[in-house]
This record gives structure tokens, C-alpha cells and sequence, in this order.
């Protein structure tokens, strides 16, 4: 098994000046585990129903991944260029990305979940230069050109190319394989921009930095103890595309991501059983979906020792379900964060349900855990107001309701050409910015978030405040 050390060059604070591209990881991990399966794809079933998968090595992934960096470059895709990715998930999605990060361009990522005029929103807000996606993808740029992808001059269809003009996968693959030199990024070179789903609000895209996405899988991997021997089966395709740089091999489950409340459990589980998964990220729907299958059909999932779930609170009673598919030393972490700012807290099943649970139905909010020590978490006077400069007089006492904010390298310093939006989420400290959640929260005497509520959706009668 590799070592933590040799798997990871960055660990300590990152500096400005510092060159910091998370591709490095994944070269990293295809010199010490060249032929370790890095991605795993289901590519069909043979006459007897058995699943049939296609997969890369870490070598492979990284040789793919050079020579789609060289293409790249070759159709002007450069560094710093903004370009929009449409890539179902796949082991295309993991090649062109790491390629763009190697390149050093910009990616840009849409949550297909939130529909397609507000997905579309998005795109037009991004003013992207180049487009890599499937052909669906083109088609809405053909039809659609000077509406929303009127700065698109690149475009890169994965898969079949119909009726419009530029490049085929096949077209940008420099063949022999050569090593690209990956780009020097430095921490506050900006790496994506992620769209936020716009659930609670318009849908904005939040700028990932480099330094953010090193920070994030340096605390991903030491808040929950993951190490390179283990087998990940990510339900949601951002979280995918860490599994490279911290060494895991990455299951893509068969299914939907957009839709997980739908999901056939028996595909979830299929995938478990068949590739000894170690570690699976699912949101509560999915775990909900499973955890009744798994319940009525007395599944038992003895591979798994641990599963984290975010992207909404879960409920004690979908974590208990879901817990009884575990073996007794596996866990299931809930997680809290936002695009924004992610992972922020999280608490494992057994807290819950002998814990925080009965605490939860009495009205004290959902548990979602201790802040990571490598994040500073506080609570704040709530207001609706932007907040230009931080202040102690912000502050809330320990054990009051109020506004959650955080600060710390995984925290975003803003979106992408969103003035108005930056001055009321995010409140200057000096060089530190910190990020207001929008979420209402208070802290235990034992150091434990707990949730209460969005802040907008929070009820004032003239006696009290009510959060829902």
C-alpha cells in the first residue's frame, strides 16, 4: 500500500507562491500504484446479465489524460480559458478533466438537475470560450448560438458529431503518448466554477481556486481516514473526480445522478457487492431509496466501512434503516457544507442514534457535527443586511440561535461576476474572507453545530422567531 506521505506533496498550510494543481496527485499515485484501478465504468452485461466494466489504471489515466492536454492546447483550449464541461459520468468525465486541470484552462461545471432554462442561465452568465460536451450539448449550442454560448469559439463534442462544426474526442488525442508538463498553478488561480443548484436562490457560480480543491481532498482524506487501497462508489459526479488525487478507485454507479431519489437500488447495491466498495457518497434521498430496499430484502452490504452523505440533513430514522445493510464497525457520516464551502462539520451514525436523535425530535435542530478543525466556524447575529467588515460585536453567545459562517482554505472568496451577491455572503477579515452560509445554527458545550433552518425561510411573530 502506498504511503500517505509519498501520496501527498502538499500537507501543510499552502503558500501564494506555491505551485498547487491537484493533477500532480494523480501523477503522484501513477508512479506508486501504476496498475491499481483508478476508474471503473459499467459498460453493459453480457448474455447472462452479468455486469461487464471497462476501467483505466492510474497509469492509464494519466497517460490519457496527457494526451487529451496536448489536444487541448492544439484546438486553443489554454490555460486560464473558460470552458464549459457536459459530460455524462464516465471515464471520459475523469480524462478531460484532469486534462483541463494539467492544461491549467477553467472549467466550468452546471448542476443538469436544476433544469434546463436555469441550467442554460448559467451557461450564458459563465461568457465560457469553449464548450466540451455531449452531443445534446452542442445541439442547444447550434440552436441556440448568440442566446447563450455566444463566446464559445471551441467546441469538443464526446461522442457522435451531427450537424455542427469543431473538434471529436478522437480529433484532440495526440497520439504517441508524451508527458505534458502540468501547468504551475498557483493557490489563487482560479481551477472552475461551480453553479450552485439555485434551490434556495439564483443559481450562482461559485469560484474554485486551486488551492481550494488541494485544501478539500487534504481534508476529505483526514476527517474521515480514507486511504489509497480503497474502493469509492460516488453517487455524485463532483465528488468523483477527487477519488484520482486521493488515490481511491472510483465505482461510477449505474444511474441517474440527477435524479437519486429514483434510483434502482439493486443497481446501488450490484455495484457494492461486485467491486468490494470500501466507501460510497449518497445523498439522503439515495440512502433512503436503498436503506427500504435493502430493509425488505434483508441486504447486507459487509464490504462498506464507511459512507458520508450530504447535500441535505438525513433523518435519524433513514440513517438507522440504512445503518442495519452495515457491518458493526462501519459508519455512516452526515455531512454539512455548501458548494461554497465544503466539508464544513460532519457526525458519524452512532453519535445519532444514540445521541443527537432524541434531541432532533425534541426541537433542538439536526446535529450535523464538530467543525473541522482546519476551519474556523462561528455564529453571528442575524441580519439580512450585507456586513462589509468583520467585528467580535457579530458574535453570538454559546448555546443562541443564529448565523452560520465559516472561513478557512475550502471557502470560496466569491462568484464569478456576482458584485451584489459577494457583499451580502461574504464578510472581509482583514486577508481572511468569510463566507455566510445562510443557514441558522447554534454551537453545544461540546463543540457541535447544530441545524436549524435556512435563514430566509425563518418566521418572525411579534413574540419570537421561528426557524423551519
Amino acid at each position: 500500500m502506498p504511503k500517505l506521505d509519498d501520496a501527498s506533496p502538499i500537507e501543510t498550510a499552502i503558500d501564494d507562491e506555491q505551485i498547487v494543481n491537484v493533477a500532480v496527485r494523480l501523477r503522484t499515485m501513477a508512479r506508486i500504484q501504476p496498475y491499481r484501478r483508478a476508474v471503473v465504468y459499467p459498460a453493459g452485461r453480457d448474455h447472462h446479465g452479468r455486469v461487464a466494466y471497462s476501467h483505466l489504471t492510474f497509469r492509464q489515466l494519466d497517460r490519457e489524460s496527457d494526451c487529451f492536454a496536448h489536444g487541448l492546447v492544439s484546438a486553443g483550449i489554454t490555460r486560464g480559458t473558460r470552458t464549459i464541461l457536459m459530460v455524462r459520468p464516465s471515464l471520459e468525465l475523469f480524462v478531460i478533466t484532469y486534462a483541463m486541470l494539467k492544461v491549467g484552462a477553467v472549467f466550468v461545471m452546471v448542476d443538469p438537475g436544476m433544469g434546463v432554462r436555469r441550467m442554460l442561465a448559467c451557461l450564458r452568465q459563465s461568457r465560457a470560450n469553449a464548450l466540451v460536451g455531449i452531443p445534446a450539448a452542442h445541439a442547444l449550442r447550434v440552436l441556440a448560438p448568440n442566446k447563450y454560448f455566444r463566446n464559445v469559439k471551441t467546441a469538443v463534442t464526446i461522442g457522435r458529431r451531427w450537424f455542427w462544426s469543431g473538434y471529436t474526442l478522437n480529433d484532440i488525442r495526440a497520439l504517441p503518448w508524451r508527458s505534458y508538463p502540468i501547468a504551475k498553478t498557483k493557490k489563487r488561480d482560479t481551477a472552475a466554477i461551480l453553479f450552485t443548484t439555485g434551490s434556495t436562490g439564483a443559481a450562482k457560480g461559485a469560484v474554485y481556486t486551486h488551492g481550494i480543491f488541494e485544501a478539500q481532498v487534504r481534508l476529505i482524506r483526514s476527517q474521515f481516514g480514507i486511504s489509497p487501497d480503497e474502493i469509492d462508489l460516488p453517487t455524485f459526479p463532483l465528488f468523483a473526480l477527487f477519488d484520482p488525487a486521493l488515490g481511491m478507485t472510483a465505482v461510477i454507479p449505474d444511474m441517474d445522478p440527477t435524479r437519486p431519489a429514483h434510483v434502482n437500488p439493486e443497481r446501488i447495491i450490484e455495484a457494492v457487492v461486485n467491486q468490494g466498495v470500501t466507501n460510497m457518497f449518497a445523498s439522503p434521498a439515495l440512502l433512503d431509496r436503498v436503506g427500504r430496499y435493502g430493509k425488505a430484502n434483508g441486504s447486507k452490504l459487509p464490504s462498506l466501512k464507511r459512507v458520508i452523505s450530504a447535500g441535505a440533513p438525513a433523518a435519524p430514522a433513514n440513517i438507522a434503516r440504512f445503518a442495519d445493510m452495515l457491518g458493526e464497525d462501519a459508519e455512516i457520516h452526515t455531512g454539512y457544507g455548501a458548494t461554497e464551502a465544503m466539508p464544513v462539520s460532519s457526525l458519524g451514525s452512532k453519535e445519532i442514534l444514540s445521541e443527537t436523535a432524541v434531541l432532533t425530535e425534541q426541537g433542538y435542530g439536526m446535529c450535523v457535527g464538530r467543525p473541522n478543525p482546519q476551519l474556523s466556524l462561528r455564529i453571528i447575529k442575524i441580519s439580512d443586511l450585507g456586513i462589509d467588515n468583520w467585528s467580535e460585536d457579530l458574535m453570538m453567545p454559546t448555546g443562541e440561535i443564529g448565523e452560520i459562517i465559516v472561513c478557512g482554505e475550502i471557502v470560496t472568496s466569491g462568484y464569478f461576476e456576482r458584485p451584489i451577491d459577494d457583499s451580502l455572503s461574504k464578510i472581509k477579515d482583514g486577508r481572511r474572507i468569510w463566507h455566510r452560509m445562510g443557514d441558522l445554527g447554534w454551537i453545544d458545550k461540546k463543540g457541535r453545530l447544530w441545524f436549524c433552518g435556512r435563514k430566509g425561510h425563518r418566521v418572525i411573530t411579534p413574540d419570537r422567531m421561528l426557524c423551519t
